[in-house]
């Protein structure tokens, strides 16, 4: 028997077992998502355990999202003045759908341009324990994008390696899909109107660049564990072009550093803020080794001593068994190393340009991709 295929039939054994499922209700935000909604929709349905309810929250959309949602079996919502995208639409569904809902009631939330791997929903059910507030998909790149695609694949599949060797605790409860328990939404939205977490008097953040970031240090600040485990694979869009993948960036690397300024120094904060600084030394660090390179081949006398050459051959080494998850050629993209380099260097940029912005308290305003 196929080994994905045994581990579904000890899931539904175990879910008999446990007595009678809880009630799951998908919701996913959406603006102008015809070409993708079908596809998300279709992976719901599809699932092991699938959900009870699936809710589209067309927000603001100038296509026909709502229609093609309601033809593959969705509810849609329509989101009522809204200015605050995403989050402001999640939190107009959040108020009208939660008073149906008993506490230990699930809610999925869920990018439009996202799929869902099959058994998804039973696995991070399964994890959903009294401790867990929350249960974060892994995501993987979805095909296409020329280069700039493939450079993005490489990089999630090593944030699946990471959160793998992390014992999949998740650091992000990623927009891309989260499943909630009903009294943990609960739980954050009294936080917030007691004062006690910031962001607004609702579910999601209204302040904050990055409401699936912040959402993540709202619940764990509540004192509850995020998790991401094995199951919860999705695949969800890549970015084709350099300004795309550039505001892309630069929104979710404002967004973290914002949410760290916002909450301040605490027993949660203080690993997201040493990684920052860490992040901050790796710019320094690269900054410095290219300078030396120019310096030394100006001088007309580059040195290759075999420690060096040796240093080189483990980096490439670590790049290409690092991309191993993301297929041969991407493994092969990562030995060449020079391509890497420069996308690390992008990567460092929008760094350094999140900071520049936060410090000068620069505006950052959120677009749809």
């Amino acid at each position: 028997m196929d080994k994905s295929v045994f581990k579904a039939v000890i899931r539904r054994v175990r879910a008999r077992e446990a007595g009678p499922a809880p009630h799951i209700v998908a919701l996913i935000p959406a603006h102008n998502e015809a070409e993708r909604i079908a596809a998300a929709i279709a992976a719901l349905h599809r699932q092991e355990q699938p959900p009870h309810r699936i809710v589209v929250v067309a927000d603001n959309c100038s296509d026909g999202t709502g229609t093609i949602a309601e033809a593959n079996g969705a509810t849609v919502l329509e989101s009522r003045d809204n200015p605050h995208k995403k989050a402001g639409a999640l939190n107009q569904a959040l108020e009208r759908l939660l008073p149906g809902l008993d506490g230990t009631d699930l809610v999925l939330v869920q990018d439009a341009d996202t799929v869902l791997s099959l058994a998804f929903l039973a696995s991070a059910i399964e994890a959903m324990d009294r401790t867990v507030g929350a249960v974060g998909g892994i995501f993987y790149g979805e095909r296409g994008g020329g280069l700039l695609g493939a450079l993005q694949r490489i990089e999630f599949h090593r944030y699946a390696r990471e959160i793998a060797r992390r014992g999949y605790r998740a650091d992000v409860l990623t927009g891309t899909a989260t499943l909630f328990r009903v009294s943990t939404l609960r739980e954050v939205e009294n936080a917030r109107r007691a004062g006690r977490i910031g962001g607004g008097s609702s579910y999601y953040s209204l302040a904050s660049l990055t409401e699936d970031d912040e959402m993540t240090k709202a619940v764990r600040t509540l004192g509850y564990r995020t998790v991401s485990p094995p199951g919860c694979a999705v695949v969800t869009e890549v970015m084709d072009t350099l300004p795309k993948l550039w505001h892309q960036r630069l929104r979710w690397q404002r967004g973290a550093l914002e949410n760290l300024r916002d909450y301040g120094w605490t027993r949660v904060t203080a690993p997201y803020i040493i990684r920052q600084g860490l992040m901050g030394l790796s710019v320094l660090c690269l900054a410095l080794y290219l300078v030396f390179t120019v310096w030394m081949f100006t001088r007309g006398r580059p040195e290759f001593t075999p420690f060096w050459i040796a240093v080189g051959l483990v980096f490439v080494a670590e790049k290409v068994v690092t991309a191993r998850g993301a297929g041969w050629k991407s493994q092969l993209l990562a030995g060449t190393l020079a391509v890497e380099l420069a996308y690390d260097m992008f990567q460092h940029a929008v760094y350094l340009r999140s900071l520049w912005d936060m410090v000068g308290r620069r505006e950052e305003q959120w677009r749809a991709t």
